[in-house]
Parts: C-alpha cells; sequence; structure tokens
C-alpha cells in the first residue's frame, strides 16, 4: 500500500513511544490495527464488488450475445420451414385439384356405365366373348426333355 521500509517504521514507532509513552501506546498499537484491519476489510470487500460487477456485466454481455444467435437460429429455421412448407403447400393444392379431378371423371365413367351410353361399355360383351389365347408349346432344344410353353422358357431353370 504506502511504500514505507523497516527503518522508516522504526523511526515511526520510536516516536509514538515518545509522544504516546509506554503506558498507552500497546492500546494505541491495538486500536491502530483494528483500524488498519477495517481499512484493509473495506478495500477487499470494495475491489470484490467492482470484480463482481464487471463478472455480472461480462455474463451480461455473453447472455445477450446468446440471445441475439439463438433469435437468429430461430429465424433461419422459420425461413428454412416456410422455404420448405410452400412447395408442400403447392403440391398439396395440385394433388387436390388432381384428385378432385379424377373423381369427377370417375363419376362421369359411372353415369356413362350406368347410362349404357359408353363406348367402352358397348365393347365390353364382344371382347369378352372373345376366347383366350393358349401358351404354345415350344419344344426344348438343348435336352430331350418335355416341351414347355412360352411362358416357361423365359425363366432360368
Amino acid at each position: 500500500m504506502f511504500d514505507v521500509s523497516f527503518t522508516e517504521l522504526m523511526l515511526i514507532g520510536v516516536v509514538a513511544l515518545i509522544v504516546i509513552g509506554p503506558e498507552r501506546l500497546p492500546k494505541v498499537a491495538r486500536t491502530v490495527g483494528h483500524l488498519l484491519g477495517r481499512a484493509q476489510r473495506y478495500v477487499t470487500d470494495v475491489k470484490t464488488d467492482i470484480q463482481r460487477e464487471i463478472d455480472l456485466d461480462e455474463m451480461n454481455k455473453l447472455k445477450k450475445q446468446m440471445d441475439d444467435a439463438a433469435n437468429s437460429l430461430q429465424a433461419s429455421m422459420r425461413e428454412t420451414s416456410a422455404s420448405i412448407q410452400n412447395p408442400l403447400e403447392e403440391a398439396r393444392k395440385s394433388l387436390k385439384e388432381a384428385s378432385a379431378s379424377v373423381e369427377g371423371l370417375v363419376e362421369q365413367a359411372r353415369k356413362d356405365v350406368g347410362s349404357g351410353s359408353s363406348p367402352a361399355a358397348e365393347d365390353a360383351p364382344a371382347a369378352l366373348a372373345e376366347p383366350v389365347p393358349q401358351a404354345a408349346v415350344i419344344p426344348d432344344a438343348t435336352s430331350g426333355a418335355e416341351p414347355t410353353t412360352a411362358e416357361q422358357s423365359d425363366t432360368p431353370k
């Protein structure tokens, strides 16, 4: 605290002994010691309070930086979400329109089938009357085994 050497302290002690006297010197020294202790505690408390305020200020700055980063991240997430949801919403609308169109066509086909005026409905009985062609029998050339049908020759053995 003060730049006082040992010789200066000895000089102060001798002067105090002469001025105060030997009877009161211990009591005065004790009082001065208590006052110096209080002063040191006061200085330490002030330093601690200042350090606490500095730390609190740094914490507030760090908290503000974290809040700014969190807000930035949330804004980025919202933008990304919107950029994903917009095409999905458009696709949903187009699927609804396509679904409505298909339902309209199905309903129209039901009406046509019900009234019997559809050209496909007129061709249906003729198509059912034709016989279904049978599979042709192809002899197996690699071995003299049983003949196979065309459907069986396409599959590996």
